[in-house]
């Protein structure tokens, strides 16, 4: 694993982390009439900590971008996963939160996943797959998924909304990177003619836009610890997914080998719950979905 990758992919994760919690704050006490709207970016763009917050995020996405183009989508996605360990890090500044053995247990599942799905997996670069039909079908599992949970949470009368959104805003992301990889490659083969000429990056720009709104949503409609954990955990899930279905990106399949990357995910996904359900994270307002007005701040 080059180690440009590795900073690369870890201070994108350290940059998103610490956006999430500013963006949280602030979408926490959005109107309930902007909920799944476009509306809700244009009232959050008054508010200076969610604009920090979102120049944070667009910091991480482009030092994805960058570890993305240097590394395959299953090496970068357990990467980018991490970024819960850094929002975990702010959230327990702000509220003096010790770790204890829940917050220690879920860092060490999330690191040692991370390292074990690496180190068994050994993800390589391959031949992208040039079967049309298995590239759009992969595509469209993962948005036909993220399009029928976002139904789900829209009609949703239950406080599971925001964990619907935070897992299809978590597709959508994971399937981005994989464009933004492919956008890249069309770049270096290409040039800018090419690029231009290709449908992945003005899918790229639709998909984070798309993203961006089912975030905010459900950071509007709960708790961060409801949300972040679904979208940490369902990014890398999907991107690993795409990287292996279109891209070509390989991995060790022995029997040992696959039981090993199994239990990383696992792990993986079990310390991303236990971090996300800490004390530290905020519980933002009680009551579902606030009603009060956006205030510059």
């Amino acid at each position: 694993m080059s180690v440009l990758v590795l900073v690369l992919a870890v201070a994108a994760a350290c940059c998103l982390g610490f956006g999430f919690v500013l963006q949280q704050a602030a979408a926490s006490h959005a109107p309930k009439s902007d909920y799944l709207s476009p509306r809700l970016l244009l009232d959050l763009m008054k508010v200076r900590s969610w604009l920090a917050g979102i120049g944070l995020m667009v910091c991480g996405m482009i030092l994805g971008a960058l570890a993305l183009g240097k590394g395959e989508v299953s090496l970068v996605e357990p990467l980018l996963a991490t970024n819960l360990l850094f929002a975990m890090a702010l959230s327990r500044h702000r509220t003096g939160q010790r770790l204890g053995r829940q917050g220690w247990a879920g860092l060490w599942l999330l690191a040692g996943g991370v390292s074990a799905f690496l180190v068994a997996g050994e993800p390589q670069g391959g031949r992208a797959v040039s079967s049309p039909l298995r590239h759009w079908l992969v595509i469209g599992v993962v948005a036909g998924l993220a399009l029928l949970l976002t139904a789900f949470a829209k009609h949703s009368r239950s406080g599971v909304a925001p964990a619907l959104l935070g897992v299809a805003a978590g597709l959508l992301y994971g399937l981005q990177d994989a464009l933004t990889r492919v956008s890249g490659q069309r770049l270096s083969d290409g040039g800018w003619a090419t690029l231009v000429t290709s449908w992945q990056p003005y899918a790229v720009i639709v998909l984070g836009v798309t993203g961006l709104i089912l975030v905010q949503s459900a950071f509007e409609a709960g708790p961060l610890r409801m949300s972040l954990p679904a979208l940490t955990a369902a990014q890398p899930l999907a991107g690993i997914a795409c990287g292996i279905g279109f891209m070509g990106d390989q991995v060790r399949t022995d029997t040992g080998a696959l039981a090993w990357q199994a239990a990383g995910l696992a792990a993986i996904v079990g310390g991303i719950v236990l971090l996300g359900l800490h004390p530290a994270m905020p519980e933002g307002p009680r009551g579902g979905r606030p009603t009060s007005s956006l205030q510059p701040r």
